[in-house]
């Protein structure tokens, strides 16, 4: 059966066990989804239903007789454990190179011309907790107007600063600034902004981060729907993943609340083509902060909304539910985890399939691709 519209989301971090090659990553041992299982706040009835314990190389949870979708786990052909790597290989995209990662701090030739072009210095420059970085650098930032400029195990170039020394469409401006120079070689993944507020002892993040990613180095599913006439709409940061190619409409949000909200108003629009949504709340406030119960609860509010998104299904849509990497908020680190993820595909009167384990998350474009663009 051909669909109309497929709503494609993104359960950002959510990972169900280690791959094989997860120690070459020092993630050995690494699964998001038996970490968060033994929590209190876990309550995941209807992705029980949908098959996610009859998922391959699952564990956890009770397995159900008839799963109400198509289930895999899928493995990822990049060379990668990030954000980008992860949605652009979903997209058909595989990097056999890895981006490039600064666990020694950005070299000096970038800073300096970093600084030359934005007038202001650098604090830190080395990988650190966004959380902890602006406890420890925040103070000297207000002091200076410095910009605390820090990394992760991931492909990033984070900036940090307080929105009343740095307004946040200046700090987008600064973001700019580093994504023209971090090109070629030093090409990172993500230039990202993380304005916060507060005094010392009392930052908080704010909900103004935006991440300025690379432009995708050829076609991805997106270009190719949007080029055949297809709607492809973004939830979330999608857009920015993407840098907005193959991208004929947007929608910022903020948390998850925001994207299921929106996501959920889409099921009124009449349009044909894609609707791709990333909810962030579970890599950005749980996983890297090693939050379990948060991120079990996060889980089940995502559940809860999934019972309700599904009944308004029309026969005409297909849901997809996946993920970019892992998080395992139970391990040591605060990084990204080298993990299968879980693909999941519901619609209204549709026999189930168990896939299996499948060698690539361009999987999830490879099926989109042939619902809209196949014979």
């Amino acid at each position: 059966m051909k669909f109309k519209r497929i709503f494609l989301i993104v359960l950002d971090s959510f990972g169900i066990g280690e791959m094989p090659d997860a120690a070459d990553f020092g993630d050995e041992g690494s699964n998001t989804l038996k970490a968060i299982f033994g929590s209190k706040n876990f309550y995941a009835p209807n992705l029980q239903k949908m098959g996610l314990f009859n998922i391959d190389g699952v564990t956890v949870g009770q397995k159900v007789n008839c799963p109400a979708a198509s289930v895999a786990r899928l493995s990822e052909k990049s060379k990668g454990k990030d954000t980008t790597t992860g949605h652009w290989e979903i997209c058909g995209v595989v990097s056999e190179k890895p981006m490039p990662t600064y666990p020694e701090g950005f070299p000096k030739e970038i800073l300096d011309e970093f600084s030359r072009k934005t007038g202001r210095g650098v604090l830190c420059n080395k990988p650190y907790s966004g959380t902890q970085v602006i406890a420890d650098y925040g103070e000297k930032h207000l002091e200076t107007g410095n910009l605390i400029v820090y990394t992760s195990a991931d492909s990033v170039f984070q900036i940090a600063a307080h929105e009343d020394i740095v307004p946040v469409e200046a700090l987008y401006e600064y973001c700019c600034v580093a994504r023209e120079i971090l090109q070629g070689e030093h090409a990172v993944g993500r230039v990202i902004a993380r304005p916060f507020t507060g005094e010392m002892g009392n930052f908080t993040r704010t909900e103004n981060r935006h991440d300025f990613s690379l432009v995708p180095p050829c076609d991805t599913t997106l270009d190719r729907l949007s080029g055949a006439g297809f709607d492809v709409i973004s939830v979330g940061k999608i857009y920015d993943i993407f840098a907005g190619k193959g991208i004929t409409e947007k929608h910022f949000t903020k948390n998850n609340f925001q994207g299921m909200e929106k996501t959920e108003e889409l099921l009124e629009k009449d349009f044909c083509g894609l609707c791709f949504t990333n909810l962030v709340d579970f890599d950005m406030l749980y996983g890297h902060r090693n939050d379990i119960d948060g991120y079990a609860n996060a889980l089940s509010e995502f559940d809860r909304w999934l019972g309700d998104f599904t009944e308004k299904l029309s026969e005409n849509d297909l849901l997809i539910v996946t993920a970019d990497h892992g998080c395992d908020p139970l391990t040591e680190s605060t990084d990204h985890s080298r993990e299968y993820v879980p693909f999941i595909a519901y619609a209204h009167n549709e026999l189930s399939h168990n896939f299996g384990t499948v060698d690539g998350f361009d999987f999830v474009g490879r099926m989109i691709e042939n619902n809209f663009l196949g014979d």
